[in-house]
């Protein structure tokens, strides 16, 4: 992937029934750390009152041992959050878990996706006098639990989540219990497990569950609600069975997960070691040694290893004292990023015919800057090979993907994009390649960046800050964590 371009949405942890839920929902969170940087809370509940930390920030920062906010926060029953904005800028008040009270009590909630029709109910709702204190869609939710004709539904939850367009994966903290919900998509993912001692946990990837040794149970089914109370699990739909119809973001896989995850019921590196046989298959090449840009493209290029026979090598040393450059909240810190992040190994390119694997191309800079890089280490030929297909359409379910005119491949062909590389030959997985490999049915996944085929109907343009109706300030009293 490249390097300054494509940012997470946000991670999700819950625990419920421990009492090192807390420490548990700490250690959850720092294991979903790349799915975003921008900021980390958690929230907790000893059943009756909730208490709640967030700040801007990694996990590590915002938790900085010394500080007391993990042991302000121990309770049997939290939520966790780690951010990367898809709408809202980066900014205290967006931080999440979000927490707020309105007539039935205390409510913290954390959000994974994007709600297309925020910014219509928000619009909507300001106009009947209701005052919001962020730009986050996430608000938005707890504006709808507290309505009065809402409240008095006999299931007020499900009636709120039917009024919500877009993807979602959701934690609810109540007083004494945890909600978890998933659209009725399935867009964005979210895993159910339980540890040895009989507490459930809810996390964004299974990768939350193996660090704090619970085991994998399965996941919450798009249309979902899960409860979790004293009384164990429960579950209930907030949709008709009919109206379920997945179309899980395959991008999931592709990028964003770790190896380690399991995703939509399937292994993400044995996932990406298919993408890598099978773009083999379609872009053949006669080469000396097979390098991934690391980490998202190293199963791929195992997977390309393995079906060609080429030899499979470390080229690209990636630095893991930098974070993940393209979720760094400005430009300037994403370049200085880029810049250290990736090594070449000369010893393994120089004077060789190179086959470069990488999971995605977006804007193309980075990895033009990464050619040149490789071509005055001394390659012989550079054959560029990408797992997934050319990205032409922007993502609206919650990953901040540039406009569709600053994609690479809109509006160029394959040669276009060999030249503006400047590689010897290019080669990118076809959709058919792609879904191929996957576990479930092709109506399953969402192709829309590829395809413009949008499962959930977009009515309107939407960007990042829709919800932006002045400037906000940065207030001196909200937290802010150095190293």
């Amino acid at each position: 992937m490249e390097n300054n371009q494509l940012k997470e949405s946000c991670g999700l942890f819950a625990i419920y029934g421990d009492p090192e839920a807390v420490e548990k929902t700490y250690f959850g969170i720092f294991s979903l750390q790349h799915r975003g940087q921008e900021s980390a809370g958690i929230a907790s509940s000893d059943g009756e009152y909730i208490h709640c930390h967030t700040g801007i920030g990694t996990v590590k920062k915002v938790f900085r041992p010394g500080r007391g906010a993990l042991e302000k926060l121990r309770n049997p029953m939290a939520i966790g959050h780690v951010r990367y904005s898809t709408t809202g800028s980066v900014n205290p008040i967006n931080s999440q878990p979000f927490m707020s009270e309105y007539s039935r009590g205390q409510v913290a909630v954390a959000h994974n996706g994007n709600l297309i029709n925020a910014s219509v109910l928000r619009d909507e709702y300001e106009a009947y006098g209701s005052i919001f204190k962020s730009t986050s869609d996430t608000e938005i939710i707890i504006h709808l639990l507290a309505k009065p004709t809402h409240i008095s539904k006999p299931d007020p939850l499900a009636h709120v989540l039917n009024h919500l367009r877009g993807a979602f994966s959701l934690l609810f903290l109540f007083d004494d219990h945890i909600v978890a919900a998933r659209d009725s998509h399935g867009v964005r993912p979210l895993s159910i497990g339980q540890t040895p001692e009989g507490a459930y946990v809810v996390a964004s990837e299974t990768c939350a569950l193996d660090a704090i040794g619970a085991e994998f149970i399965r996941d919450v089914e798009p249309g979902e609600i899960v409860r979790l109370d004293k009384k164990g699990l429960h579950s209930r739909y907030f949709v008709h069975p009919d109206k379920v119809k997945p179309a899980h973001c395959i991008f999931e896989p592709i990028y964003f997960a770790k190896q380690n995850s399991l995703v939509f019921g399937e292994s993400v590196h044995e996932l990406r070691k298919k993408f890598g046989r099978q773009l083999a298959r379609e872009y053949p090449v006669e080469a000396d040694v097979v390098i991934p840009v690391p980490d998202s493209g190293t199963s791929s290029a195992i997977g390309y290893s393995e079906q060609s026979g080429i030899p499979f090598d470390m080229g690209l040393v990636r630095s893991h004292y930098v974070g993940r450059s393209f979720i760094a909240p400005t430009q300037e810190s994403r370049e200085m990023a880029v810049r250290t992040k990736l090594a070449v190994v000369n010893e393994v390119v120089k004077g060789k015919r190179v086959v470069v694997v990488d999971d995605s191309v977006v804007r193309g800079t980075t990895t033009r800057g990464k050619i040149k890089t490789l071509r005055e280490a001394g390659v012989k030929e550079i054959h560029m090979r990408v797992s997934c297909p050319p990205l032409r359409s922007p993502c609206f379910y919650g990953v901040d993907f540039p406009t569709k005119e600053e994609l690479l491949a809109n509006n160029r062909d394959l040669k276009q994009i060999k030249e503006f590389l400047d590689v010897d030959s290019i080669g990118y997985l076809s959709l058919e390649g792609l879904l191929s490999c996957a576990k479930w049915p092709d109506d399953h996944y969402c192709t829309a960046c590829w395809s413009q085929k949008y499962p959930i109907a977009v009515d309107a343009q939407l960007t990042k800050m829709a919800m932006e109706h002045y400037q906000l300030k940065m207030f001196d009293e909200m937290p802010q964590y150095d190293e």
